[in-house]
């Protein structure tokens, strides 16, 4: 499907469609390793750092069902471990039949380190939809709601 027959909706994706693509493959590829037995509800995602450093994540299911990870929750983790904090889009990868947004905790996360965020998301048929955090977790949570005075 070409890229102007994709759905697309909210924000508006990086003007770099190249970037898009390798985002695209990363996540694709992160969700092929995903471990998801209980679910099957593979999920990959790809997180491009403001230095222009790319880092995947995929979901990581256990038994005791709140010990999992999330794809996107994964992603940051290791773009933060690489000394990465800042951050200008993530690409979503599944095989949803719609685009799917990110999980509540996930958008948390996201928002500690880029409240502006894009997140992308898109389909193993070629559905992709646009947002930006702000969209997805209006009225958030922030280091600043810890502020005591």
């Amino acid at each position: 499907m070409a890229a102007a027959d994709r759905p697309v909706t909210g924000a508006q994706p990086p003007s770099d469609e190249r970037t898009l693509t390798v985002l695209r493959e990363r996540a694709f590829a992160a969700m092929e390793r995903a471990y998801a037995p209980y679910s099957n509800f593979r999920v990959g995602a790809a997180i491009l750092s403001s230095d222009g450093s790319i880092t995947e994540g995929c979901n990581v299911e256990n038994a005791a069902f709140p010990s999992g990870i999330c794809a996107e929750r994964g992603a940051v983790a290791s773009a933060v471990a690489r000394g990465n904090r800042s951050f200008e889009t993530i690409l979503i990868a599944t095989e949803a039949d719609e685009p799917t947004p990110p999980c509540g905790m996930c958008r948390q996360v996201l928002e500690e380190f880029s409240p502006h965020l894009l997140v992308v998301s898109v389909t193993r048929s070629g559905r992709e939809a646009h947002w930006t955090l702000d969209e997805l977790l209006p009225r958030a949570f922030t280091p600043n709601s810890l502020d005591r005075r």
